[in-house]
């Protein structure tokens, strides 16, 4: 190879190497400012700042239009780490009054999430702290303020019906692609029933920022902004002064109270007892509070009222009587002795003339009577047919609303159980049981669970004489209306008047069960009931109607460990009952007891 062949060659390898290096920056300049998001970013979080923007939660309303929840302006602190330049740490920290190491923390938690991209650094601070703060943050590049709202609670009352907001987590996100960290979500009550109702839409708004960290204006006069959606507000079933009244009633105690208007299904009250003011759960405080509400013995978290599940002892004989004059098992006048506490095989606790017809029953609350209802029921196919009979009798049973849930608004409903046949084929062999195995049944105790919820419904359907529209805690939401169509029973109409008539006596008649709580110039109907408990004392339990005739509430009362139903739970149904329908209680004596007795101690 000649030198000048040799110096050629050299040539065409520098420039070779030329042409890739020019060739290998292009492509990283490309990837740059064309593929990689990290200088976009950078550049434009320098100059620009997207501000998601939270559309307040609707408010719910009462159904005579006063709040129970409303919002109250918050504001979350974020960060942008990559902007963040030797900080002064302690001085932030002393501003937010924040410890060092959680500073630390929270830091690298939204590095890791981005260095480009805003996240949450600190959530929910005052509108008196956002004041202060406000004043030094541009002394903090990198940090900035995001405005939203928190709720608030005007009333501490029904929490386990409203239910509270929280951060979303993976799986909400996962769930909903509208969500990112940082969102709040409904996590119970209505506020989760409801929640893309009372979320509305999030927009966004885009602003100039200068070196100092400060707004310098809209980004382009904002014609790239998204204006947000206010969310839709809510008219809800409670009525605000009967909630307050029940909740006085029941402190002190543990239990439940339901009350429903039978004519549409709307939820009046709801209070499970004890509960807890809602105001605890909103806030930087939220997560200390909930653990402190989990973990008290007293369950306050529990909602009894839906979840907790009894037998429904004496008030469950209004079904097997109505299941029995729809059979034709037995008529009105159908009577059966009574020998009291000598009787067999279901002594009777109560004393009474005999025998007793079904309304005379109904009044004095005989077992033995409705035992003897139930047996001419399960044995109607004949005494070897008891399974027949038992199906034929449980399907009229589940058409009252029982063994599932009801309410199509309230979550975390609990079923119940009204058991099936397989369950005592499973105890007994599939024919080792008879009528009499299965005895308990007849008086609502034995297998049978129902919830507070499923009780008020019983009473409301038969205060409607033979349907139930099923039970809800919202009525409007925006700008339409939330109805529900009425689902009727296995029972025929009429059959239901003797039953009304036998609820009647029980607050009427000189020997009914409830006669000391009688309402002056309010026809009204009831049942007692005294619920066996394994665990300790009987719980005491009361349904109820009033007026007899056109009602405006059905109720059912549960107080825990109180004894006799006439005893706690029937007073107070009383009480709730004349509050409701004239609007104050005369027997200020009976409300000071209950009010001021407690049962569950300090």
């Amino acid at each position: 190879m000649t030198r000048r062949a040799f110096f050629a060659q050299r040539q065409y390898v520098i420039i070779a190497i030329m042409v890739v290096t020019v060739v290998i920056f292009l492509v990283k300049l490309f990837y740059i400012q064309v593929l990689s998001d990290n200088y976009r970013l950078l550049s434009e979080s320098n100059v620009r700042r997207s501000l998601v923007q939270y559309p307040p939660r609707g408010i719910i309303y009462d159904r005579h239009g006063d709040k129970l929840v409303t919002n109250e302006p918050a504001y979350d602190l974020m960060v942008i780490p990559r902007q963040v330049k030797n900080p002064d740490t302690l001085e932030l920290c002393r501003l937010l009054d924040l410890d060092p190491q959680l500073f630390k923390h929270r830091l690298t938690k939204a590095r890791k999430y981005s260095m480009y991209k805003a996240s949450i650094f600190l959530e929910q601070i005052s509108k008196e702290s956002y004041g202060y703060l406000q004043e030094k943050l541009y002394r903090f590049p990198g940090f900035f303020v995001q405005p939203r709202t928190l709720r608030k609670y005007p009333y501490p009352i029904a929490a386990s019906v409203l239910g509270y907001v929280g951060e979303v987590n993976q799986n909400d996100i996962d769930k909903d692609p509208y969500y990112i960290s940082g969102d709040y979500v409904g996590k119970s009550g209505i506020e989760k029933s409801y929640e893309k109702e009372l979320r509305g839409v999030k927009g966004m708004r885009i602003v100039m920022v200068d070196v100092f960290n400060r707004e310098k204006g809209r980004f382009e006069e904002g014609q790239y902004d998204v204006p947000q959606v206010q969310g839709e507000d809510l008219i809800s079933t409670l009525d605000l002064q009967l909630q307050l009244y029940a909740e006085k009633l029941m402190q002190g105690k543990r239990g439940s109270v339901v009350a429903i208007e039978p004519s549409t299904g709307e939820i009046l009250v709801m209070v499970t007892a004890p509960g807890y003011d809602p105001n605890l759960l909103i806030g930087r405080q939220r997560t200390k509070n909930f653990a402190m509400l989990s973990q008290d013995p007293q369950k306050p978290l529990f909602n009894r009222a839906l979840q907790a599940q009894y037998p429904p002892g004496s008030t469950f004989k209004l079904v097997v009587g109505l299941t029995g004059l729809e059979e034709g098992t037995i008529t009105v006048n159908s009577r059966f002795g009574c020998n009291g506490k000598a009787s067999s095989p279901i002594a009777c606790t109560h004393s009474h003339a005999t025998p007793l017809d079904l309304i005379g029953a109904i009044e004095q609350s005989c077992n033995p009577y409705f035992w003897n209802v139930f047996r001419t029921s399960v044995d109607r196919f004949g005494y070897t047919n008891t399974r027949k009979g038992y199906n034929e009798w449980r399907r009229i049973v589940l058409s009252f609303g029982f063994g599932s849930p009801i309410s199509p608004d309230l979550l975390n409903q609990a079923n119940g159980n009204i058991p099936k046949d397989a369950y005592y084929d499973k105890y007994f062999g599939r024919n080792g049981w008879r009528s009499l195995t299965i005895r308990s049944l007849s008086i609502g105790q034995g297998e049978i669970l129902v919830t507070p919820l499923q009780l008020a419904n019983l009473s409301a359907t038969i205060a409607n004489r033979g349907y139930y529209i099923p039970p809800h805690v919202v009525k409007r939401a925006g700008d339409h209306d939330i109805g529900f169509e009425k689902k009727k029973t296995a029972v025929a109409d009429e059959y239901f008047l003797p039953i009304i008539e036998g609820m009647n006596n029980v607050f009427e008649a000189s020997h009914g069960t409830a006669r000391y709580w009688k309402i002056d110039s309010i026809s009204s109907c009831g049942k007692t009931g005294t619920v066996q408990n394994p665990h300790g004392k009987d719980h005491s339990l009361f349904l109820a109607f009033a007026p007899k005739d056109n009602p405006k509430i059905a109720i059912c009362v549960v107080v825990e460990n109180a004894g006799f139903g006439a005893t706690w739970a029937g007073p107070i149904a009383s009480l709730l009952m004349e509050k409701y329908i004239k609007g104050r209680v005369k027997r200020l004596d009976v409300e000071e007891h209950m009010i001021n007795s407690n049962l569950i101690g300090p």
